[in-house]
């Protein structure tokens, strides 16, 4: 019997977080060369709430009052890229879902922000909308342009 929280451990753990750290580690030097290498990640359920009445004002002997009521205006998901080399919060979306869609759309704005870009590094975790069929088109798709553009960007 095995538990769904604790996966078979990868045996090639070691081999791949070396390789993020690299990126990590080269990323100020990758984007002199036109490489953006780009973490991205999901917030999801977040609520959008408004207070439901005005804080009372802090007064002599009191401290500021807020009320616990709030006016619930449903959930969002956001996807949100930070671009390692400079530090900067990147393309944000946001949107009622977190489906295969909506990450491919993500990426595919995000590439589309920036042409100048010669080769983009997304570092995600093993969520399965990382990993669908439709982004890895979408991927083997850009990886061949780019490499028909200029033969000596490898695909990556």
């Amino acid at each position: 019997m095995r538990y769904w929280l604790n996966p078979e451990p990868d045996p090639q753990a070691d081999e791949k977080i070396a390789d993020i750290n690299h990126l990590y580690q080269t990323a100020r030097e990758r984007a002199e060369r036109g490489e953006a290498i780009v973490s991205t990640d999901e917030m999801t359920g977040v609520q959008a709430l408004e207070p439901k009445h005005p804080d009372l004002p802090m007064q002599p002997g009191r401290v500021l009052r807020r009320e616990f009521e709030y006016i619930r205006h449903g959930t969002l998901s956001f996807i949100v890229d930070f671009h390692v080399a400079d530090g900067k919060v990147g393309q944000i979306s946001a949107g009622p879902t977190r489906k295969e869609e909506d990450f491919l759309a993500h990426i595919q704005h995000t590439v589309e922000s920036d042409p100048q870009v010669v080769q983009w590094h997304f570092i995600v975790d093993n969520l399965n909308t990382h990993q669908s069929e439709s982004l890895v088109r979408y991927v083997a798709d850009e990886s061949d342009r780019s490499y028909a553009v200029d033969p000596k960007v490898k695909s990556g």
